[in-house]
């Protein structure tokens, strides 16, 4: 009998596997994320990027005992079947190690692929509880509108069952999440008031006591809090875009954010110019303990993980600065 989960319950600190890091360096910069003590690495499926599943598939090889998370799989892009058959194989080869990140994928390009529905809350949904179902052993569920897998039922399926986490970010798709899903993946900013509005639209109906909440954000350290703050601020630069408004909504200064954007030529001047104190709530920076601080600040508002992404130009360079948060565990 498959067993859920088996991750601790809260106060997990990661890190992102940049999308563009070159080739040459995502499996050093695993190798060095686990040495440094981070608990999880999160690889990234963009389209025309990397593939999910492949990274995913090589940073478990090649390390020992982090934890990896794929954020996200398109639920458009995938057949569940197969899906679930590839997530099924990692997690018995690495038990206890893996993640399984779900979303609708970001419109344009799953338009340009050829596989944006007509109702992605629906797909969803269905993806989802098909993809829970069938990771556990159980037979698919009754075909819907656009999952077929009915009856199917997978021959190998791990021993400790990943859990599943939605990456998505307005509230009707996370109020959904809360009745299909292990829980939630929040893109970066991820505020800790972002958090909190966040599990609110999970709501009491979610599938588990204890949902996980794995948040992205922007992230730099460094003994000059300018320095970091400085480095972060090309991590912002998408902040004004009309599809984070729920990352913004919830936020005391999101009318003042949303005036500034507004008066600014292009999003580099925007995030250039942003006061520091926005920078500081909307981004994981500045000293060790600043850092620190921010990051339990989040935890406290209810992520199980927080993820960093590091900013600047170079990523690997960059996890020996961000660990030093780390150093500052209590």
């Amino acid at each position: 009998m498959p067993v859920p989960h088996a991750l601790p319950a809260r106060g997990r600190v990661g890190v992102v596997l940049p999308r563009d890091l070159p080739v040459a360096e995502v499996l050093p910069y695993a190798r060095r994320a686990e040495e440094l003590g981070f608990d999880q690495i999160w690889v990234v499926e963009d389209l025309g990027w990397r593939g999910g599943i492949a990274q995913a598939a090589s940073v478990l090889a090649d390390t020992t005992n982090v934890t990896v998370g794929i954020g996200i799989l398109p639920a458009g892009a995938r057949n569940v079947c197969f899906a679930a058959m590839e997530l099924a194989t990692l997690a018995q080869l690495h038990p206890g190690r893996v993640l399984a990140g779900i979303g609708h994928g970001m419109p344009d390009w799953m338009r340009r692929a050829g596989s944006w529905p007509d109702s992605p809350l629906t797909l969803i949904k269905e993806y989802t509880t098909a993809l829970r179902r069938l990771l556990r052993g159980e037979p698919g569920p009754a075909n819907g509108r656009y999952v077929r897998c009915e009856g199917v039922v997978l021959t190998e399926t791990p021993d400790v069952v990943p859990p599943v986490v939605l990456g998505v970010r307005g509230p009707r798709s996370q109020k959904a999440a809360g009745g299909v899903a292990d829980g939630l993946l929040l893109a970066e900013p991820a505020a800790p008031a972002y958090i909190t509005a966040s599990l609110q639209h999970l709501g009491t109906a979610a599938t588990t006591a204890a949902p996980e909440v794995v948040t992205y954000d922007a992230a730099a350290v460094d003994d000059d809090e300018e320095a970091a703050l400085a480095r972060v601020r090309t991590g912002l630069e998408a902040i004004g875009e009309p599809d984070l408004a729920a990352h913004i909504d919830p936020l005391p200064f999101a009318a003042e954010l949303r005036a500034h954007r507004a008066a600014c030529p292009d999003a580099r001047h925007f995030a250039r110019t942003m006061p520091a104190a926005w920078v500081r709530e909307l981004s994981v920076a500045g000293t060790p303990s600043q850092a620190r601080a921010a990051i339990d600040a989040r935890h406290a508002a209810g992520a199980t993980s927080v993820v960093l992404a590091p900013a600047g130009p170079d990523a690997l360079a960059s996890l020996d600065s961000l660990a030093r948060a780390l150093d500052q565990r209590p």
